[in-house]
């Protein structure tokens, strides 16, 4: 039995827990659904919901009478604005509390996925750090919300369809439609953390040979001063 319920835990043939919120970190529901969403104590993942707000979403606070309207910000400014945005979060996180392996923004246009952001830190600890000081924090005039997330494969999360082009649900979809950052933003972030490693190793290199050096130089300066004496 114990097997089975653990083999089931988060799927959707389990009756008690919610598979959405399991595989996505949140659900549609809320608190009025049915079954227990069970929030993660320690996570490498947390979710600022609603954090993103996209220039091109008409009626922003409207639930389902929400939809993009492209007529006024060009396809150019967008993604200018969403990198902007980006980069201003991700530097942010990963300078303050640690190293990212990965963050996602949703695009989609439901109450529970609008605007949310997923960050993916390397290590639980700084996840929970990074909880703890950003429910003190504000973002464009908002206070920001944040929690521990149980989402650690995005690619269970992700709507496949979407991907493909080929998701009827529009914004509207239960699974995350993950907004994507130009190429040169991507490398230039994910490059970061690549470079900190080396220079980190390059630092540490560097002190293991001034320690050599200088455990060399007195061996040597006791070398001599012990066959000095010998010639005296």
């Amino acid at each position: 039995m114990a097997e089975h319920l653990a083999s089931i835990f988060g799927t959707e043939k389990d009756k008690v827990n919610c598979s959405f919120y399991f595989k996505i970190g949140a659900c549609r529901h809320g608190d009025r659904c049915s079954r227990i969403h069970n929030k993660p104590t320690f996570s490498q993942t947390i979710v600022l919901p609603n954090l993103y707000r996209n220039p091109q979403m008409t009626n922003p606070g409207m639930g389902e009478t929400r939809q993009f309207d492209k007529s006024g910000v060009t396809d150019l400014e967008m993604q200018r604005h969403f990198d902007e945005f980006f980069e201003d979060v991700f530097v942010e996180c990963e300078d303050k509390y640690g190293e990212i392996e990965e963050m996602n923004v949703c695009d989609n246009l439901g109450d529970h996925l609008v605007g949310n952001v997923y960050v993916k830190f390397r290590f639980e600890e700084d996840a929970a750090t990074a909880v703890e000081d950003l429910n003190n924090r504000w973002f464009n005039h908002m206070p920001i919300h944040a929690e521990l997330s149980p989402v650690t494969d995005f690619r269970e999360a992700c709507c496949r369809q979407y991907e493909m082009g080929e998701c009827t649900r529009g914004g509207f979809c239960n699974f995350m439609h993950l907004k994507p950052i130009s190429r040169e933003l991507r490398r230039e972030l994910y490059g970061r953390s690549k470079k900190s490693k080396k220079q980190a190793r390059s630092r540490s290199k560097s002190k293991e040979r001034r320690r050599s050096g200088s455990r060399s130089g007195r061996r040597n300066r006791r070398s001599r001063s012990r066959s000095g004496g010998r010639r005296r």
